[in-house]
C-alpha cells in the first residue's frame, strides 16, 4: 500500500497536472510542461559539486558528493522527452543518486529534438561513452543509468555499443524508462487517468518530433524491440500508476529472453519518475535499491586500479 505523502503528493500533481498536448502545440509550450515535471525535484543536496565539463566533444557536467567514489561512474542520461531537460534540470535526482551509489556522474548535455532529431542523441551518448572509456576509464567501472526518456536511451546506448563491438558497462538501471516510443503498452490505457505527470497525447506529440520519419519500431528508439543478447545486469524501477509501467516490464521481458540478469520493480501506487520526490519513503526505497545495484556491479576497491600503461586511472572532473 503506498505511503501517505506519497498518496497526498500524488492528489496535489492531479490537480495541477500540464494540459493536454496536441499537434498545434508548439515547441516551447511543451518544454514548458516538462520543466514543470522537473521543477518538483526538490531542493539539491547540500554537498553535491556540479563541475561543467565535456567528454571528448561532448559537453555535460561531471556530479559528485562527499561519498563518492572515483572509481565508479555513473553515465547518466537525463529525461523529458528527447525534445527538453538538461544536466541542469536533473540534479537534485542525479545527486541522490550518486549518494546511494556512493559513485560521481556525468551528465551529457545531449541533442534534442525538434532541433536535432533520432539519433543525433543517441550518437552524443555513444560518442560520451567512447570517449570515457579513450580516457582510462574501464567499461567495469560505468553504469548507463537514466530516467524516462533518458532511461530508454540509456538502452539504445547499450544496443550500439555492443553492436559497435566496444566493452559493455558494468551494468544498467532505468526509473520510469520510455522505451516504447510506438505507445503500445497495454498501461497506456490502464493508467491514462492515473497518470499525474504524463499523457498519452505529450508522449505522442514528443515522439514525432524526435523521430521525424523514423518508424517508431526502429530498435535504437524503441530499445523494447531490440535483441537484450550480451547485456549486462539491469535493474529497472516503475511505478504502477504511470502510463510507461509496461514500458519497465517489458525490458524485463526481452532481458529476460536473452538470459539476461534483470530486475523489474513497479512500486505500488506510484507515479512516473517517483525516485525525484525525496518526502516519499517509496522514493528512498527505490534509490537505496538502485544505488545497491551499482555498488554491487561497481565493488569497492581495496586500492586504485590502473591501467596497463601504469597511469593513475583518475578522473579528472574539471575536464573528463
Amino acid at each position: 500500500m503506498p505511503s501517505w505523502q506519497s498518496a497526498l503528493f500524488a492528489r496535489f500533481s492531479r490537480i495541477a497536472r500540464p494540459r493536454a498536448s496536441g499537434v498545434e502545440t508548439d515547441i516551447e509550450e511543451l518544454r514548458r510542461q516538462y520543466d514543470y515535471l522537473t521543477d518538483r525535484y526538490g531542493a539539491i543536496q547540500p554537498d553535491a559539486v556540479f563541475e561543467a565539463a565535456s567528454v571528448g566533444p561532448i559537453k555535460g557536467e561531471w556530479v559528485r558528493v562527499d561519498v563518492s567514489s572515483a572509481h565508479r561512474i555513473i553515465l547518466y542520461l537525463h529525461g523529458g522527452g528527447y525534445i527538453s531537460g538538461s544536466p541542469e534540470t536533473h540534479r537534485p535526482l542525479i545527486a541522490r543518486l550518486c549518494h546511494a551509489g556512493q559513485a560521481i556522474a556525468f551528465v551529457p548535455n545531449y541533442r534534442l529534438a525538434p532541433e536535432f532529431a533520432f539519433p543525433a542523441g543517441l550518437r552524443d551518448a555513444l560518442d560520451a561513452y567512447r570517449h570515457l572509456l579513450s580516457s582510462k576509464i574501464a567499461a567495469s567501472s560505468i553504469i548507463l543509468a537514466g530516467d524516462a526518456a533518458g532511461g530508454g536511451l540509456a538502452f539504445a546506448c547499450l544496443l550500439a555499443i555492443r553492436n559497435a563491438g566496444l566493452a559493455m558497462p558494468a551494468g544498467c538501471l532505468a526509473m520510469s524508462p520510455w522505451a516504447d516510443l510506438s505507445l503500445t503498452g497495454w498501461s497506456m490505457l490502464q493508467n491514462a487517468k492515473n497518470d499525474a505527470a504524463l499523457s498519452w497525447e505529450l508522449l505522442f506529440v514528443s515522439a514525432r518530433h524526435y523521430l521525424k520519419k523514423t518508424s517508431p519500431a526502429d530498435p535504437y528508439a524503441s530499445p523494447i524491440y531490440a535483441n537484450f543478447r550480451d547485456f549486462p545486469p539491469i535493474m529497472v524501477h516503475a511505478g504502477s500508476e504511470e502510463l510507461l509501467r509496461d514500458d519497465a516490464s517489458r525490458i524485463g521481458d526481452r532481458a529476460a529472453e536473452a538470459g539476461v540478469p534483470v530486475s523489474v520493480e513497479i512500486y505500488d501506487g506510484m507515479q512516473h519518475v517517483f525516485q525525484a520526490n525525496a518526502y516519499v519513503p517509496e522514493a528512498r526505497v527505490s534509490l537505496n535499491r538502485l544505488g545497491g545495484f551499482i555498488r554491487q556491479r561497481v565493488p569497492d576497491l581495496a586500492q586504485p586500479e590502473k591501467p596497463e600503461d601504469g597511469t593513475d586511472a583518475e578522473v579528472n572532473l574539471a575536464t573528463g
